[in-house]
């Protein structure tokens, strides 16, 4: 279970917009409130793909390591 606190969120969600990998527009939810809605892109599903890789061959390793694998 992950707490992300709004002060990590935003920032994230702004770099992860800078890099290109997401974009984001101004609507409205399901209750009428204004919010920024985002959404992930072709090359945020590139990376995706590279860091869902990373994390595999990470967690992997870890296993090896406590000898669980």
């Amino acid at each position: 279970e992950l707490l992300v606190e709004e002060g990590s969120l935003y920032p994230a969600l702004q770099r992860l917009e800078l890099n290109g990998w997401i974009e984001g527009a101004w609507g409205m939810t399901a209750n009428q409130r204004r919010a920024r809605i985002y959404k992930i892109t072709a090359a945020g599903r590139k990376q995706l793909a590279v860091e869902t890789k990373q994390y595999a061959r990470l967690t992997l390793a870890i296993a090896r390591v406590m000898g669980t694998e």
